[in-house]
C-alpha cells in the first residue's frame, strides 16, 4: 500500500474529499475527518475507528495497526502502516471508519 493508493481507496468513497489538518493531508466525510496521511511520518495514515473497531484490528494485524498516541488513540485514531497492509485490509479500515461518520 503506498500514500497513493491510500488515497484511492479514501477518494472512491461517496462524498468523501481531501483537505488539510495540520500540515498533513486528510479525508473527510462532510465536514468530519475520518482518515488521514503521513502523521507520524510517511510511512502511515490514520483511520478513525470506535475503539472496539481498534482493539480487533489491532489484536488480528499487530503488524499493520497500532493506536495512536495519548488520546486520541484512546478515542479511536488507528494508526495503519502502508507498506504492510494490503488492498484488502486498508479497504476495510478506511470503510470502517468512513461507515462510523453516517
Amino acid at each position: 500500500m503506498t500514500e497513493d493508493d491510500f488515497r484511492r481507496l479514501v477518494l472512491a468513497l461517496p462524498g468523501a474529499t481531501e483537505g488539510a489538518h495540520m500540515g498533513h493531508p486528510d479525508f473527510r466525510r462532510g465536514k468530519r475527518i475520518f482518515a488521514t496521511l503521513g502523521s507520524p511520518d510517511a510511512e502511515w495514515a490514520m483511520v478513525k475507528l470506535k475503539p472496539v473497531q481498534q482493539e480487533m484490528l489491532v489484536a488480528a494485524e499487530p503488524e499493520i495497526f497500532r493506536p495512536a498516541k495519548g488520546g486520541w488513540g484512546r478515542g479511536g485514531s488507528t494508526l495503519l502502516r502502508l507498506a504492510r497492509a494490503d488492498e484488502p485490509t486498508a479497504r476495510s479500515a478506511i470503510e470502517m471508519a468512513w461507515a462510523n461518520l453516517q
